[in-house]
């Protein structure tokens, strides 16, 4: 008797088989004429890669997604790559924020988005970015501007919003280029040069003063996403690379415009002094 049950359970099977629709699994692939460039620097990120990799494909249907594996050790690179994603690979490490250079220097879009490789964001919170591109801002700004409601200022924090002070835009509060996500149009990079991102308040800087229209344009709390680092006693092994560059933004400013930034000595009588 089990024969013949058996029979049956197989063609019952066979038959489901049948009518079972099998889903089929794509790899999304760059397109040959991206309109959006989406740009990840990553550094060991195998945890996080393919999703920040599958919200980035959904910002926009003609996408090309670029990551650059700075001095990855582990499976990050074959990841990325195995979802369709051009993978620029440097076994030493570039640095903080070189990624976005090098991955600028390959990008075809005329929108370019950048993104970290450990933060994972939802489409719905990167298409507002690509969209103010296409609609005409040059620099589309994160409008996170970090805790400002704390009795002592975080340094970081601090620079940002002297920094947008002394450029005569604290509209943009702490809007940075430091944060992400945060796009550009094909024109702002052609006036800043791919270059000059390695840097990215020195960058703003310079987007200031090349009549590039920068605004804010959505808010996405990236504070709490940073990754956890091993602090150095009580500091953030990046707040002092962070800080530099900002002193290296302002000592680019000073340059330009002069020890106050062009602002005014309001009624200071300075050549009275010593009399």
């Amino acid at each position: 008797m089990s024969r013949p049950i058996l029979r049956r359970s197989r063609s019952h099977v066979r038959s489901k088989m049948k009518k079972r629709k099998v889903p089929t699994v794509q790899v999304t692939v760059n397109s040959t004429e991206p309109v959006v460039s989406i740009i990840i620097p990553a550094m060991n990120e195998e945890r996080t890669i393919a999703d920040v990799i599958k919200q980035a494909r959904l910002v926009h249907s003609e996408q090309e997604v670029i990551v650059v594996a700075n001095g990855c050790t582990d499976r990050t690179a074959t990841i990325a790559a195995s979802m369709g994603a051009t993978v620029i690979w440097h076994e030493q490490a570039l640095g903080h924020d070189v990624g976005r250079t090098v991955g600028t220097q390959a990008a075809k879009g005329s929108v370019l988005l950048y993104l970290d490789g450990d933060m994972r964001i939802a489409a719905k919170h990167l298409r507002p970015f690509v969209n103010a591109v296409l609609s005409g801002t040059d620099v589309a700004l994160n409008r996170y501007s970090g805790p400002v409601q704390q009795t002592k200022a975080h340094p970081v924090v601090l620079a940002k919003h002297v920094l947008n002070t002394m450029l005569a835009r604290s509209d943009l509060k702490g809007a940075s280029m430091t944060a992400v996500p945060h796009a550009l149009s094909r024109h702002a990079v052609d006036t800043l040069g791919a270059e000059c991102l390695s840097v990215p308040p020195v960058a703003l800087a310079k987007a200031t003063t090349s009549g590039l229209i920068i605004e804010t344009v959505h808010e996405v709390s990236v504070g709490r996403m940073n990754r956890k680092r091993r602090k150095l006693g009580e500091i953030d092994p990046l707040q002092p690379l962070v800080i530099q560059d900002h002193l290296q933004a302002l000592q680019w400013v000073i340059s330009q415009n002069g020890p106050r930034c062009g602002y005014t000595d309001l009624g200071r009588q300075r050549n009275r002094v010593g009399r």
